[in-house]
């Protein structure tokens, strides 16, 4: 997926079925962060699993995606319009 325009739901969708490789813009320093990500369960521990699902809709959790990153083996979230680059690996 390339482009500017990347709406919460193409974005979550494509994470339950792939492994994306992304980076953003962190809201808090302005860094940008790179990361490979999922929401498959199949890539991630069982341990990590959460209980239910963070990107549930809901009006507030369409802004941030919490997502499983595959480098640091844990979760993270970023929001959807600081969003620079989002491909499948």
């Amino acid at each position: 997926m390339t482009g500017i325009d990347y709406t919460y739901d193409s974005v979550v969708g494509t994470l339950r079925e792939n492994i994306v490789r992304l980076s953003f813009i962190k809201v808090k320093d302005g860094q940008v962060r790179n990361m490979r990500a999922t929401l498959d369960s199949k890539f991630i521990p069982e341990e990590k699993m959460p209980k239910t699902d963070a990107n549930a809709k809901t009006e507030k959790n369409q802004i941030a995606v919490r997502v499983y990153d595959l480098d640091i083996e844990d979760w993270r979230s970023f929001r959807v319009d600081s969003l620079q680059t989002f491909d499948t690996i």
